[in-house]
């Protein structure tokens, strides 16, 4: 019997999973900000007192990565991720059941953390299972998170005034459609488990005792002893700062000269979908050995071109979003291509990214708080995107040193896939 095409092609059916999965990493959180009036309306509340809604996935990130490690070592790599995304799924479902509104905050606490899991896991997945097409796999996936969050964003108010029955469907359907992917998701990588299982029986069968590939254990200090680490950890923090600081406060800044609401929207939507091709571009600069190097110092360069423009020329707003979101995602790329270059294996990538994205997101945290803070202070733009600016500045200079050709020294035990 011929065997199934998931068998013949494990690799392929692994890497369509892993984009199904990235299409779910940005689509659940990214509607919630255009949704903020009519769940505030809905629950009797105002959108202030719902900002920490945006803010949850954000602070999740920066307290559930550590953990990722310790539970793919407990459960195997590949099954944490397909518990993380059960767990996902029923966030999504969680989040707008009626009733309680203490359920929209459990259920965004549980997305916050089930999406902080994959997104440390999935990177050492490609580094495991790709490790010839490491810049590649990670272009694509970025382009898949960037690409559906950018969706997500654009389209949850309109289908929540979708109207069945004479009622619009509202917020609470929005939501779940903006999530609905998860379970294609659990279905692929099911799937790809399942195929890996049977691959490793028949693997044991050759070979009933296989070599020990135990990898050393490095110092106490582990990935949080080591400047390489600290150095991926800076450059993923500064990306995602100004990232967020755009994010939230690019269409205020467009309301502000005069646009609609609806444009403003656009706006943040056109940032997303720029960031997909941005991170696109990333493998092709890294195929360069020359290039490769100076390529993490670069690619903030782009960024800090489209924000000094909207300082300086405001008026083109729409060129300068375009230019930013170029940068955006090659800077998202470029990030996560480090967890797999920057380690010596997969086991190793896990560990660096679960380091990177607690420590990074924590610094991100501060963004937005902090452009918020400067715009009250000055009663003006200037001083809020000079901060981008800078920290642009610290991301390319950062880069500089990121993209010597090093390793991370910390290892860590294998991880049973």
């Amino acid at each position: 019997m011929p065997a199934p095409s998931a068998v013949r092609h494990p690799r392929l059916l692994l890497a369509v999973a892993v984009l199904i999965i990235a299409a779910n990493l940005r689509a659940s959180i990214a509607g919630v900000g255009p949704l903020l009036a009519q769940i505030a309306e809905d629950l009797g509340t105002t959108e202030a007192a719902l900002g920490l809604l945006a803010a949850i996935p954000l602070i999740a990130f920066a307290l559930i990565s550590p953990l990722a490690h310790g539970l793919s070592t407990r459960l195997g790599m590949s099954q944490t991720v397909l518990w993380s995304l059960v767990a996902l799924a029923v966030g999504t479902v969680w989040r707008s059941l009626p009733g309680s509104p203490a359920n929209l905050w459990v259920g965004t606490v549980l997305i916050g953390a089930s999406l902080a899991i994959v997104n440390v896991l999935l990177p050492a997945v490609i580094r495991r299972d790709f490790p010839d097409r490491v810049a590649g796999m990670t272009g694509l996936f970025t382009a898949f998170l960037a690409g559906t969050g950018a969706l997500a964003s654009g389209v949850v108010v309109p289908i929540s005034h979708i109207v069945v029955d004479g009622d619009e469907i509202g917020w609470r359907w929005a939501l779940v459609w903006s999530g609905s992917l998860v379970t294609l998701a659990i279905a692929a990588w099911g799937a790809h488990l399942v195929t890996r299982r049977g691959i490793a029986d028949r693997q044991r069968e050759r070979d009933p005792a296989p070599a020990d590939h135990a990898e050393p254990v490095s110092g106490r200090a582990g990935m949080w002893g080591d400047p390489v680490a600290w150095l991926v950890l800076a450059y993923m923090g500064f990306q995602a700062m100004w990232f967020y600081m755009l994010i939230t406060w690019l269409a205020p800044f467009a309301l502000t000269l005069g646009r609609s609401e609806v444009v403003a929207g656009i706006d943040v939507m056109v940032l997303q979908v720029c960031s997909l091709i941005g991170s696109l571009i990333v493998p092709f600069l890294l195929r360069a050995p020359r290039l490769a190097r100076w390529t993490p110092a670069l690619i903030p360069l782009v960024g800090i071109i489209g924000v000094t423009g909207l300082i300086v020329a405001p008026d083109f707003i729409l060129g300068w979003v375009i230019v930013s979101g170029l940068g955006s995602g090659a800077s998202l790329s470029m990030t996560f291509t480090l967890f797999g270059m920057r380690a010596r294996s997969a086991v190793a990538a896990g560990r660096l990214s679960g380091m990177a994205q607690s420590g990074g997101y924590a610094i991100a945290a501060v963004g937005p708080v902090a452009f918020g803070g400067l715009l009250t202070l000055t009663g003006g733009w200037l001083a809020p995107l000079l901060l981008v600016v800078l920290t642009l500045v610290a991301q390319a200079i950062v880069g500089v040193f990121v993209g010597r050709d090093r390793h991370a020294e910390a290892a860590a035990e294998p991880v049973e896939a």
